[in-house]
């Protein structure tokens, strides 16, 4: 802007101008500067979006989750903004937004009709931003997590990455009748079975409802590390989390970690494809993400699963929102 133009002598001449309201403004996730993939020099945190529901197996609208997520973020940007350092009451800390700096790289190429490319696609943008930045990942149905965690292995340059999964469901199956090897109840199976990982290396946290006839077998078998509601229960979502991340970090060279809002009470988050009652309540699914944020193995992060027309308070878009502030406020700020 020029020092001598009308809108700069405003600028200038009108305190507050410079602040930029939640509703207002480019809807990128907390109010960070558009960038390209390949231009995240000086950037902490790179955001992608990835609008795809083409794999989902019960409700569709997924695809609407990113802008939905980057549209409440911008709550917290101006917060931050307006405030400048803020106080965390929950953890009585101090925190500054502004001692990191976040980059939305907008939205990965999507082929509706085609799974193959658009995980080509996201594999493809991910790698790139894990080269230069800590990727955040805005799905989008469950099944862009596998592409995306190869992404990040290959940018990364990590030999073995463990993974662990907030979520209601496995999504460890191998194939399907119905929707064949590649939906979004596959992903963790071709995590798993990819060249960077093994059920040993995954921590999963959260699961409830029904899973295939055996099931606890193959966990057994696999070397799954399962964590129930149950296990939730009685043993506090904290320590819970810690020993997921812990089997997931063993002996390999970074974690990445998917949180599926269907991990979260559907009382709490209806907006999603596939809820099962019975799940996280909103603090012990921030608690989850404190711990996560806090791990220093972590490299990578998507939330996925926000499914907006099925909810029209806008709540589950922005406790999503909310969890990834308090991920990256943990990792960072």
């Amino acid at each position: 802007m020029s020092d001598d133009s009308p809108a700069a002598r405003f600028h200038e001449r009108i305190s507050g101008s410079d602040v930029e309201l939640a509703y207002a403004g480019l809807n990128t996730f907390l109010k960070g500067e558009p960038r390209d993939v390949e231009a995240l020099e000086g950037v902490d945190v790179g955001v992608l979006g990835a609008p795809y529901d083409g794999a989902v197996s019960n409700r569709p609208g997924a695809r609407y989750g990113p802008e939905a997520i980057r549209r409440a973020s911008g709550w917290w940007a101006y917060l931050s903004g307006y405030k400048g350092g803020l106080t965390n009451i929950g953890t009585g800390e101090q925190v500054d937004f502004s001692s990191f700096s976040v980059a939305d790289c907008g939205d990965v190429p999507i082929f509706p009709m085609d799974h193959e490319t658009t995980a080509e696609s996201i594999r493809a943008h991910v790698a790139t931003v894990a080269q230069r930045a800590f990727p955040v990942l805005l799905g989008g149905d469950h099944y862009c997590t596998y592409p995306a965690f190869e992404g990040f292995a290959e940018g990364n340059g990590a030999d073995s990455v463990g993974l662990v999964q907030i979520d209601a469901h496995t999504d460890t199956v191998a194939e399907s009748a119905v929707f064949g090897e590649h939906f979004h109840g596959s992903s963790t199976h071709h995590a798993a079975d990819s060249t960077y990982s093994d059920y040993e290396h995954v921590g999963q946290v959260g699961i409830r409802g029904y899973e295939s006839p055996h099931f606890f077998d193959f966990a057994d078998e696999t070397g799954l590390n399962l964590y129930t509601m149950d296990d939730v229960r009685e043993e506090g979502i904290e320590r819970v989390v810690e020993r997921a991340v812990e089997a997931a970090s063993e002996g390999t060279d970074a974690v990445y970690v998917t949180f599926d809002v269907d991990a979260v009470d559907p009382s709490v988050a209806p907006g999603t494809g596939t809820p099962v009652p019975g799940g996280l309540s909103a603090r012990e699914a921030l608690a989850t993400m404190r711990v996560l944020g806090s791990h220093d193995a972590v490299g990578a992060v998507d939330l996925m699963e926000v499914s907006p027309p099925y909810d029209p308070t806008e709540g589950t878009q922005r406790l999503a929102a909310y969890l990834l502030v308090t991920f990256l406020e943990a990792k960072f700020a």
